[in-house]
C-alpha cells in the first residue's frame, strides 16, 4: 500500500545577484499565490548551490538579504510560508551526500544544465559542486517530504531526477520513505524571455540592461524598457495562433497576461488589431503599476538587514523542526549508528 504524505511545496532561488521580471513572474508571484492554497510552503535561497561557481563573500551576503527582500516584497509572508537560507540548515548538506551515494553518474552526466554551464569552457575546471547540484537539489526538496515544486521547464529534468533518487532510495532500502515529488509548472509566463530577443530567456547575465526589467528598477526604468522593446511592424493578430513566427509579441502579450492575471486570449481579445503603439503604454503601465510598488519594499526592507537575518533564522529553526526526524529516520535506514541528534 502506498505511503500518503502530506501535501507539501518547497521552492529555491539563487542568491546569486540581479533577480529580475522573469524571477517574479516565473516564480515569486507564483510562490505568494500558492500561500492561499492550502497547502503548506516553504520557500530557500539556496546559498549553497550559489558558491558551485565563485561568489565574492560580502556580495554573496547582500544578495542573499536582497532575495529575503524580494520574496517578501512579492507577498511571501514569513508568518504563512517558511523562508530561510539554505546554509543555516546542516540537514542539506548531510542528505546530500547521502544522495550522491545513491544517485548514478550516468545520472549526472544528462543533466543538461551543467553542460549549457559549462559550454565553450574547460569543464575539468568546473567545480565538483557544479557538477553534483541536482543531488544537492533532490536534498533540498526530499529533506522536507515536499510533494510539489513549483519549476520552470529548465528546471522540470532536476525534478524527474530527484523522482529517480527517491525512488532508487525506498527500492534499495525496501521503504516508502521519500514522496515521488511532482513539478508544478503553469502561468503564462512561467518563461519569460528578453526584451531585446524574444528567443533568448530574460536573463540577469544578458550584457545588455535593456534586456530585462530588474527587480531593483524605478518606475522610470520599467515603462522606459517596455516602452523600448523590441517588437515588429504589424498589429497584434486577433488571435494566439497569429503569433506564431513573431516571438518578441508573443513575450509581451505573455508578460501583460502573468502581470494582469488573465488569460493570453483575453489580451488578444482587448488588444487584437491594434499596434504596439497602443499596446506597450498599455503594458508599461501595468508593469509599472505591478512593479514598482515591489522595488519600494525592497528597498525598505533592505534598510534593515538585521531585521532580513532574524527572520531567515525564525525560517530556518521552522525549517529545521521539519527536517530532524526526516533525516534522523534516513540515517536510520541507512545503517547509521546514532547516539545523539543529528
Amino acid at each position: 500500500m502506498a505511503t500518503a504524505f502530506a501535501p507539501r511545496i518547497f521552492s529555491g532561488i539563487q542568491p546569486s545577484g540581479g533577480l529580475t521580471l522573469g524571477n517574479y513572474l516565473g516564480a515569486l508571484k507564483r510562490f505568494a499565490e500558492k500561500q492561499d492554497e492550502g497547502i503548506e510552503t516553504i520557500y530557500c535561497l539556496v546559498d549553497l548551490h550559489a558558491i558551485t561557481v565563485w561568489q565574492e563573500p560580502e556580495a554573496l551576503r547582500h544578495q542573499t538579504r536582497e532575495a529575503a527582500a524580494a520574496f517578501m516584497a512579492s507577498g511571501v509572508d514569513p508568518a504563512r510560508s517558511i523562508l530561510f537560507n539554505q546554509s543555516q540548515v546542516a540537514g542539506h548538506a548531510q542528505l546530500a551526500w547521502i544522495f550522491n551515494c545513491v544517485a548514478r553518474l550516468g545520472w549526472m552526466n544528462r543533466m543538461t544544465q551543467f553542460k549549457d554551464k559549462t559550454a565553450g569552457k574547460n569543464a575539468e575546471n568546473a567545480s565538483l559542486g557544479l557538477y553534483a547540484y541536482p543531488s544537492l537539489m533532490a536534498a533540498d526538496i526530499l529533506l522536507y517530504h515536499a510533494t510539489h515544486v513549483p519549476v520552470g521547464e529548465d528546471q522540470k529534468q532536476h525534478i524527474e531526477l530527484t523522482r529517480d533518487i527517491a525512488a532508487k532510495f525506498n527500492h534499495d532500502y525496501g521503504v516508502e520513505f521519500f514522496p515521488l515529488t511532482e513539478p508544478l509548472i503553469e502561468g503564462a509566463a512561467t518563461r519569460v524571455m528578453s526584451l531585446r530577443d524574444g528567443t533568448k530567456k530574460m536573463s540577469k547575465s544578458d550584457p545588455s540592461d535593456a534586456s530585462r526589467i530588474n527587480l531593483t528598477d524605478d518606475a522610470d526604468a520599467i515603462a522606459g524598457k517596455i516602452r523600448k522593446a523590441k517588437t515588429d511592424p504589424e498589429p497584434l493578430p486577433e488571435t494566439l495562433e497569429g503569433l506564431a513566427g513573431r516571438p518578441e509579441a508573443k513575450n509581451l502579450v505573455n508578460i501583460y497576461a502573468a502581470l494582469a492575471g488573465i488569460a493570453p486570449e483575453a489580451v488578444m481579445s482587448e488588444f487584437g488589431g491594434k499596434g504596439f503603439g497602443t499596446f506597450k503604454p498599455a503594458l508599461a503601465d501595468l508593469a509599472v503599476a505591478r512593479m514598482a510598488p515591489i522595488t519600494t519594499e525592497m528597498n525598505r526592507l533592505m534598510a534593515d538587514p538585521a531585521e532580513i537575518d532574524r527572520i531567515l533564522g525564525q525560517g530556518a529553526d521552522r525549517a529545521d523542526a521539519i527536517a530532524q526526524p526526516i533525516l534522523a529516520r534516513t540515517m536510520e535506514i541507512v545503517g547509521m549508528v546514532r547516539s545523539r541528534q543529528v
